[in-house]
This record gives structure tokens, C-alpha cells and sequence, in this order.
């Protein structure tokens, strides 16, 4: 015990100590927050004697859980793995693998995961003959998840007024129905979506006190990351669960409550102390991972903020450098000075490139970036795109699998009926589905006597199909995930026309079938893995993030992400491109204060990950919706406190930090008065001549003229020898000083 919390500062030793009752941690951005929690537990485990099977922590991401299950393991041994822990979706799936007969599924029910989800109401806005360029897929699955995370139920929501009236006012009066039709189906199918995970929890605890009871009783201590995240839903949840031993310790940043997008509901941290009126309330305010620049520009972002938790973030870690301001002519010409300034940056601190991520408020940023570090041939990676998981092929063979293991589920279905295509067309779908709602029974039950409802050539292949997942069924009572997928993968046809497919993409395709099969064995062959059945692997991945999931084989690359996906991570120097009104903050968040206080969390957010150096930068103009418009600097900009931050104009002259402390403040607030009358010079880039041949630059001295293949001419201001490797400071006609290291640079030397 003595050993770890020597390594504790006084907030956070207290943190671990005090473990009865109700507590919040509010957590800075950097203070340990993982830390305090991984040893409140381990506390519990090894000093108070707590039973592991009596802790439930629940986490926002697998990558989190498992982070803080191998810390505390590191501590208290094998222990660790008996802990209820993993994030809200995982934890409470668990639950009601034991718990769902209660509320009518299967304990194997089908997780249906946002496609999933997506192609079963198209199905249904298609069955009621509805327009579906009124009703967009996306747009209802948000409508019906936004409703489940506040806990209304389809027959609530066809009884809300309010509700039928603004879907009536939008012009889409039928959501309420769809909604209806939607939780029916996924009822009938034994599935759930994910939001229903969370849902049906709240409803198994409301209408079956006896199970509520029982785990109020086994879950002792209670422990919540990132509770600022949380929603409705999920608060209810906790709080029943804590109802009885009242020991719940929940941790989270006001500051960092990003995602009202999803459902998250910043009140819940806000007024948490209003359910517990002998709430312990501890402040970790000592940032670790920043310097004292980066911790006070983000904290005079912040304070603009009205609705916040009282708190005062502060470091013992160096001054560092000034927050640089980069401005560009256009979106494209941005990035270039980024990928300039990441190059240079690497070069003269001898970093690596996976020091460096570039944060953007919106996916579409990334493209000018990505086009100027491919120039450059600085690797990059994009953390956020299309996963593994959600690729055609893995997702065809997913739905075999589980339609093996599940024949009520209907997406899996229609997915794979026709694949292969084996002479089922969509009429043909449409009869059995017809037929199944007309006579109140399953799609499994007409599929096993077709022909009376299909008639015609159909029946035959319909026949051949159940046959086939009927033996793949029976297998799967005796073989291992590995056995049971290849052997589906194989009997299904799917290999075979993949391996058929000689082109580029067909080989591409059938590569990923293997690798899924290999991630399987992979899971097969994990001594930690308990459960080697197929329905335990699937749970798995309908579970799994695109983060969580993410394999690069060359670590050292760029990092580019929104910083939504930045969320908890942090790199030695961020970059934040996109620094203007209406797309940073998004012109969608500006209709409330509430709205736009969420916006600056995000930019508080993206400050805070990063460690050594932070760099800011926007566009005097952007491609917008085909447009090209003129932009003005962000607000947020005038947000930073002036001490903090110095004006670059990169690689046209390195402004040092201002010459009077409101220089930066009146700079930002200037250019959106003048931004027409005063534009950015763009540099003219040098040309090398033909014959240009670097010369050995071993006698370099201080009052050479030398050429430069992209700087063009310059004089030597300053050697440097002292390191391992020499530099040299030249002064650039039209460019500035630049600090070259000789062993990369290219120059030649005009006399001696």
C-alpha cells in the first residue's frame, strides 16, 4: 500500500484512501485521473478486503478498461480479472446474457450494431410504403436513439405531444410508428441495439425490483469514468444500482463534456451533488502531461465558460514554449505550413512523426492536409475512418455467423439469403416477411415450409438455404468460434467466390475474410478468453471500437483525427487547423449559449492534449459547399490570454514572442477588422538551378553566403558543434532565419 501511495500527491491519496460513501473526483485535463482510480481499486482489493465480483467500474471505451484492469492487476494479480469492468455497452450486455429471459429475449440475443440497425428501418419505412427521401435512414435511427437515451419507450413517444408534434412540424409524422415497428421487430428477432442495451437495463430494473435487488446487494462499490459523458440512461442506471450501499464514485471534467451530440448530459456532473447531500467532493488539479503555457492558455479558454465546476488547474512542469499562431492565405496553403512546420520541427528536435497529431473539427479538413504531407512524404495515419469491422465482406460473413447462432435475427437474414446469390430475389424476401407478420410468426418459421407461401422455383434454393444454417447450428454446439467460422465461412460459398474474384479489389477482399478468421483463432487461442464459443467472440466485436481495433504496423507516423476522437490521448506536439467562425466554432452551434460553451469544451479539449507544443492555425479563405469564401479568425483565438500565445507567419519570418503583452490579442482581433485590406503575402518559392550540387559543408563558417534549394540564398549567422550534430543558423533573403541541420541540408557554398 505504502509503495503506490507514495507516488500520490495529497488529493489524489485522499482519493484512494476515502472509499465509503458517495464521491466525486472532479479531474483536470492531465492530473492521473486513471491513476487514482486504478489504485482506489486495487485499495479496495488488497487493503479493505473487498471482494473483486462486488466492484463494477465502468469505462467509455474498451482501450480504457482494459489500460486500468492490466494497472490494477500489476498491483493485486490475477484478482483484477474477477472486477465487473469494461464500458456501460459491455458491462450491462453481461447482465443481460443472465437477465433477458425476464424481460421476454433469448439470453442469446443478437447485438445489432448501427448498420444492423439502419438496414432493418429501411426495410420498415419501405414495408409502410413511406417516401424515404422524407424519412432518411439516418435521421429516424437518430430520432429513435435520442428517445431511448431518454428513456422513452415507443409507446411513450406515440402519447408525447410534443414529440408527434415536432416529427408532424418536420414532416415526419410516421417516426412515432417507425419506432413502434422498429422495437417489435428487434423484439421479434431476439435483438437489441445498442442503445437498447442500456434501455432495457433501466426497464429490467423498473419493472423486476427482485433483479434490481439482487445486484444492489452483489455491487458493493461502484466506481464511473468520464461521468461527464454519461446520459440520462446511463445516470439512472447508476444511480438504482448505488441505491442501496450508497458507495458510487463517479470521475469526470465538466470541461471536458463534449458529447451532448450523443445523448451526454453535462447536468449530470453539474448537479450531482444534489443526490447526495453527503457528497465527498475532491479536486485533482495538478496537471502532469503539460507545460506551464499550454495549462494557463487552456485555462483562459475555459474560464469563458459560465455553466463549470469551480477548479484551478495548474502544473510544477516547465514554462515552455508560447502557444505559435499560424495564419495561411487558403485551407491549402495551411497545409503546407503545417506539414512544413511538422517536418522542420522533427528535423531540428529529433522527434518522431508519431510525436505529432493534427486535430480538425470536422473530417472533411483532413484532405488539404493529407495532400501536402503526401508531398512532403511525412506517413500519416487517420484514426476514425472505415474499420475493420465495417467493411462489406467482414459484415456479410458476420451475419452468417451470427444467423448461424441466431435464427430469429432478421437483419442477418437479409443480409445473407441471397448470398450467394442462389435465385432469391427481393419478392421473394418480401413474401416471407409478409407472410411471418401476417401470421404472427418468426421468418425462421415460414423459411422451414416455403413453398406454400413462396410458391414457384424459389422454394427449392429456400429449402437448400435452411438445411445449410441448420447444420451450421448443430456444429456449433461442438466446435470452437475458430472451427465453427471457417467451416460457415467455407459451407456458405463465401471463400469460394471471393478467392474467384482475380481482381485487385476481389484479392483485397478475400484477404480481409482471412484476416477475420484469423482474429477469431486469435481469440480462440487466448488463454484469458474463458469462453471460446462463437456468440462470446461476436459479442466482442459488436462491441468493439474503430479506436479500440486500430493495428498500424508502422507506428511512426502523423496522427489525424477530429478532436472528438482525440478525446483522452495525448502527443508531445498538437497542431489545431481550422481556427475560424462558423467552422470552429460550427456554424451548427452557435443557436445558444449552451451550444457554444460545448464548442469551447472541444477547443479546451484539443489544447489539453498536448504536452510540449501547441500550434494553432486558421484560413483567410476556404472551399466551402463548392464556394471559395472568405474566413475570419475563430473567437475562440481571442479566448487565449495574450501572455501565452506569439504570431508565426511560417517560413516568411518567425515573429519572437510579442514585443508587449496585448501585441497577439489585438493582432487576433485586428485581422477580422482589416482581414480585406490586409492579406497574407504568399512566400515566392525558390527555384535551384539546374547544376545545383550541395556541397560538403564540413568547413562551414559563420559569414558564408550559401544557396539553398528551397530557401534560396542566405549568410551563415551561427555554427552550432556542440551536439552530435552540427546546425547552422542562416539568415534567408525574403524568407528569415531558419536553423538547418547540416547533416540533412542541402547547401552550397557560394565562397570562401
Amino acid at each position: 500500500m505504502a509503495d503506490y501511495l507514495d507516488s500520490l500527491n495529497a488529493p489524489q491519496r485522499e482519493a484512494v484512501i476515502n472509499t465509503e460513501g458517495p464521491c466525486m473526483l472532479i479531474a483536470g485535463a492531465g492530473s492521473g485521473k486513471t491513476r487514482v482510480l486504478t489504485y482506489r481499486i486495487a485499495n479496495l482489493i488488497q487493503n479493505k478486503g473487498v471482494d473483486p465480483f462486488s466492484i463494477m467500474a465502468l469505462t467509455f471505451t474498451n482501450k480504457a478498461a482494459k489500460e486500468m484492469r492490466e494497472r490494477i492487476e500489476k498491483v493485486v494479480g490475477h484478482d483484477a480479472r474477477n472486477l465487473w469492468m469494461g464500458t456501460f455497452h459491455s458491462v450491462f450486455a453481461r447482465l443481460l446474457r443472465s437477465e433477458a429471459h425476464h424481460l421476454g429475449y433469448p439470453n442469446n440475443f443478437t447485438i445489432y450494431d448501427t448498420d444492423d440497425s439502419k438496414s432493418l428501418l429501411r426495410s420498415i419505412t419501405k414495408e409502410m410504403g413511406l417516401d424515404e427521401t422524407q424519412y432518411k435512414v439516418n435521421t429516424v435511427y437518430s430520432r429513435i436513439s435520442a428517445a431511448k437515451n431518454r428513456l422513452i419507450s415507443w409507446q411513450e413517444y406515440l402519447t408525447n405531444p410534443i414529440l408527434m408534434g415536432d416529427d408532424a412540424a418536420n414532416m415526419r409524422p410516421e417516426i412515432g410508428n417507425i419506432y413502434k415497428n422498429y422495437a417489435l421487430r428487434c423484439f421479434k428477432s431476439g435483438a437489441m441495439d445498442f442503445d437498447d442495451l442500456l434501455f432495457n437495463t433501466d426497464k429490467l430494473f423498473k419493472e423486476h425490483l427482485e433483479v434490481l435487488n439482487k445486484y444492489q446487494h452483489r455491487i458493493n462499490y461502484l466506481l464511473v469514468d468520464e461521468f461527464q459523458d454519461t446520459n440520462l440512461c446511463q445516470y439512472y442506471i447508476i444511480r438504482k444500482l448505488a441505491a442501496v450501499k450508497q458507495n458510487i464514485c463517479v470521475v469526470g471534467d465538466d470541461a471536458q463534456s463534449i458529447y451532448a451530440f450523443r445523448g451526454a448530459d453535462i447536468r449530470n456532473i453539474l448537479n450531482f451533488e444534489k443526490d447526495y447531500a453527503d457528497l465527498r467532493i475532491i479536486k485533482l488539479e495538478q496537471n502532469y502531461r503539460s507545460t506551464k503555457t499550454i495549462v494557463e492558455a487552456a485555462n483562459s479558454v475555459i474560464a469563458k465558460n459560465k455553466a463549470q465546476l469551480p477548479k484551478n488547474v495548474w502544473t510544477a512542469n516547465v514554462e515552455g514554449s508560447p502557444v505559435e499562431l499560424i495564419k495561411a492565405v487558403s485551407d491549402n496553403e495551411e497545409g503546407k505550413l503545417v506539414a512544413s512546420s511538422i517536418f522542420e520541427e522533427k528535423m531540428q528536435h529529433h522527434l518522431k512523426f508519431s510525436d505529432f497529431v493534427i486535430l480538425y473539427r470536422t473530417n472533411s479538413q483532413s484532405r488539404a492536409v493529407e495532400e501536402s504531407l503526401r508531398r512532403m512524404n511525412i506517413k500519416y495515419k487517420i484514426i476514425g475512418g472505415l474499420s475493420f469491422y465495417q467493411r462489406k465482406e467482414i459484415k456479410d460473413l458476420l451475419a452468417y455467423l451470427r444467423y448461424s447462432l441466431n435464427q430469429q435475427d432478421e437483419a442477418s437474414f437479409r443480409r445473407i439469403i441471397n448470398l450467394p446469390k442462389r435465385g432469391i430475389g427481393d419478392s421473394t424476401i418480401d413474401k416471407i416477411v409478409v407472410a411471418a407478420n401476417d401470421h404472427a410468426i418468426s421468418i425462421w418459421d415460414v423459411l422451414q415450409n416455403a413453398a406454400p407461401f413462396v410458391g414457384g422455383r424459389a422454394a427449392g434454393p429456400i429449402d437448400d438455404f435452411v438445411n445449410m444454417i441448420k447444420r451450421f447450428s448443430i456444429e456449433l454446439q461442438t466446435k470452437d468460434a475458430y472451427e465453427a467460422s471457417h467451416d460457415i465461412a467455407k459451407g456458405s460459398g463465401l471463400l469460394r467466390e471471393l478467392y474467384e474474384d482475380k481482381t485487385v479489389e476481389g484479392l483485397s477482399r478475400y484477404e480481409n475474410v482471412q484476416e477475420l478468421l484469423n482474429a477469431i483463432k486469435e481469440y480462440v487461442d487466448d488463454p484469458e478468453k474463458e469462453d471460446k464459443s462463437l456468440a462470446a467472440f461476436l459479442q466482442e466485436v459488436s462491441l468493439a471500437s474503430s479506436v479500440d481495433n486500430d493495428k498500424d504496423n508502422d507506428p511512426d507516423k502523423v496522427t489525424l483525427m477530429t478532436i472528438h476522437m482525440a478525446k483522452g490521448l495525448e502527443f508531445k506536439y498538437v497542431y489545431i487547423v481550422g481556427l475560424e467562425e462558423d467552422l470552429f466554432p460550427s456554424q451548427m452551434m452557435l443557436s445558444s449559449r449552451s451550444e457554444l460553451e460545448e464548442e469551447r469544451r472541444l477547443f479546451y479539449v484539443a489544447i489539453t492534449r498536448a504536452e510540449s507544443r501547441l500550434f494553432l492555425s486558421y484560413a483567410l479563405s476556404r472551399y466551402r459547399f463548392g464556394r471559395l469564401k472568405n474566413c475570419e479568425p475563430s473567437r475562440f483565438l481571442d479566448d487565449i490570454d495574450s501572455r501565452y500565445i506569439k504570431v508565426s507567419t511560417r517560413f516568411g519570418g518567425m515573429d519572437s514572442v510579442a514585443p508587449n503583452p496585448n501585441f497577439a490579442k489585438t493582432f487576433v482581433s485586428g485581422i477580422k477588422k482589416t482581414i480585406a485590406s490586409q492579406p497574407v503575402a504568399k512566400p515566392t518559392a525558390y527555384r535551384a538551378p539546374a547544376d545545383f550540387a550541395p556541397s560538403d559543408t564540413s568547413s562551414l563558417k559563420e559569414g558564408m553566403k550559401v544557396e539553398h534549394p528551397k530557401f534560396g540564398f542566405g549568410t551563415v549567422l551561427q555554427m552550432d558543434v556542440s551536439g552530435t550534430d552540427r546546425k547552422a543558423k542562416i539568415s534567408f533573403t525574403g524568407i528569415g532565419e531558419k536553423t538547418l541541420l547540416l547533416s540533412f541540408a542541402k547547401l552550397r557554398i557560394l565562397d570562401n
